[in-house]
């Protein structure tokens, strides 16, 4: 059976499921079934270094009883098992205390139909030419200069799931998806030691991936970049985030603005709607229903039908991202983000990365950044990072074992401009962002 001849199979169980747990006595009930099957191939140095094909499922079952909630879950899709969970669930519920919040959301917000977003392209690759690919990835990669010294393999992985979910109200929705990647992570070394460095690249099509060479010779060139890096100076310098770091700092936002952390009062931005968190020219927009994007859905963990949001608007914070759950707690309404947002975006004017360094002048680009040290509370923030000293505009070497300290409020609302160069690889679609001087700890 093909993978994709599985989703009216898993719609059907979800009506079984939903018809056991009404048989049980349950008052409400959701069911969330995923199933995947993939393959990833990974080499090293030439070689092959692992094969792994990959075929899951799983169904979570979820029953209210009055304003008790118990959730279950199992791999066994038998008429056995399926009852048993759902005993299971019920028991659990038993044990349970009453919870007023609990319960589906309401019925009117699920999806009136499904949305076809196109984002299930299978990739008919075998693991022979899964290994063909990662080796000239990695070829490529190791022969971009001679001090390229070593490697932590390339990768190569292609996955198809579904998804679906249905509920009492008699909603059940479901889609298809596909996620291709390619990676290669390449080892430098000259007479200060070695640094390590890598790249990627990741669609639903294999024809929206970028090439084998590409990827191979960007993880090149990153890992040269890094090599005999100096100790960054002490003192109060501007900050540059690449793409993947301002995506980190956007989720930092996203974490305080959650339903959860606002009504558990563990916010650094408690009680911030209406209240400026970002500068005035910045926006962030989610829009879940973007074709063939990695964060696209049509419906969240709730069933409830995604919808284009605007969380910051010129600045000042319109909304917290809320499921529904949350948005009982909060006597709001709810976002439909439960399991996250979809595809957010920062909205606001732009200029290219040189004409960024350009305005930087004189301080850091900061490429990789360690350690935990967030406080989601207070806002708190002060990590190790590494990247390259930024002279006059342009870069001049690269730098290492320093920290950065601030706090996340201030780091947020001191953001000077963005870049144009948006990392399209992940829920948070950020560029490169420039943010006002930050106190560094480097040598002393």
């Amino acid at each position: 059976m093909e993978f994709i001849d599985q989703q009216a199979e898993l719609q059907q169980l979800v009506h079984d499921i939903l018809k056991e747990a009404r048989q049980q006595g349950a008052d409400q009930a959701e069911v969330s079934v995923s199933a995947e099957e993939g393959l990833g191939v990974s080499v090293r140095k030439g070689e092959l270094e692992n094969v792994e094909f990959n075929q899951d499922r799983g169904f979570g079952i979820t029953l209210q009883f009055g304003q008790r909630r118990g959730t279950a879950s199992t791999t066994d899709s038998s008429p056995q098992a399926i009852q048993e969970t759902v005993i299971a669930a019920k028991n659990i519920a038993r044990f349970t205390e009453d919870d007023p919040y609990c319960g589906l959301a309401d019925a009117e917000l699920m999806p009136q139909q499904a949305v076809d977003l196109d984002m299930y392209h299978p990739w008919e690759l075998s693991a022979d030419d899964a290994q063909l690919l990662a080796a000239e990835c990695e070829s490529v990669g190791l022969d971009v200069d001679p001090r390229i010294a070593n490697s932590d393999g390339a990768q190569v992985s292609t996955q198809q799931g579904i998804r679906v979910y249905g509920n009492s109200h008699g909603f059940v929705g479901s889609y298809a998806s596909t996620r291709h990647s390619l990676s290669c992570v390449l080892i430098g070394e000259d007479g200060n030691g070695m640094q390590r460095d890598y790249w990627y690249t990741v669609a639903r099509s294999a024809d929206e991936l970028d090439s084998a060479a590409h990827v191979g010779r960007e993880a090149g060139e990153r890992t040269i970049a890094r090599l005999a890096p100096s100790k960054a100076p002490t003192g109060s310098f501007p900050i540059m985030l690449a793409p993947q770091l301002a995506a980190g700092l956007i989720g930092h936002l996203l974490g305080a603005i959650s339903g959860g952390a606002q009504y558990r009062k563990a916010s650094f931005l408690l009680g911030s709607v209406g209240q400026q968190v970002l500068p005035t020219w910045l926006s962030l927009q989610e829009s879940p229903l973007l074709p063939r994007s990695l964060g696209g859905a049509y419906f969240d963990g709730d069933g409830v039908a995604t919808r284009s949001n605007r969380f910051v608007d010129a600045g000042i914070l319109r909304s917290y991202v809320l499921s529904s759950y949350a948005a009982r707690k909060l006597e709001l309404v709810t976002t439909a983000n439960a399991g996250g947002v979809h595809n957010l975006a920062l909205l606001g004017p732009s200029v290219s990365r040189d004409e960024l360094l350009r305005e930087l002048g004189t301080g850091l680009y900061i490429c990789e950044l360690m350690g935990q040290g967030v406080n989601g509370v207070t806002g708190d923030y002060s990590r190790g990072a590494a990247g390259f000293w930024v002279e006059d505009g342009e870069i001049a070497h690269p730098v290492d074992e320093f920290t950065i300290a601030g706090n996340l409020r201030d780091m947020l609302t001191n953001i000077v401009r963005m870049g144009d160069d948006f990392d399209l690889r992940s829920n948070v679609r950020a560029p490169s962002l420039l943010l006002a001087p930050m106190t560094v700890a480097g040598e002393s």
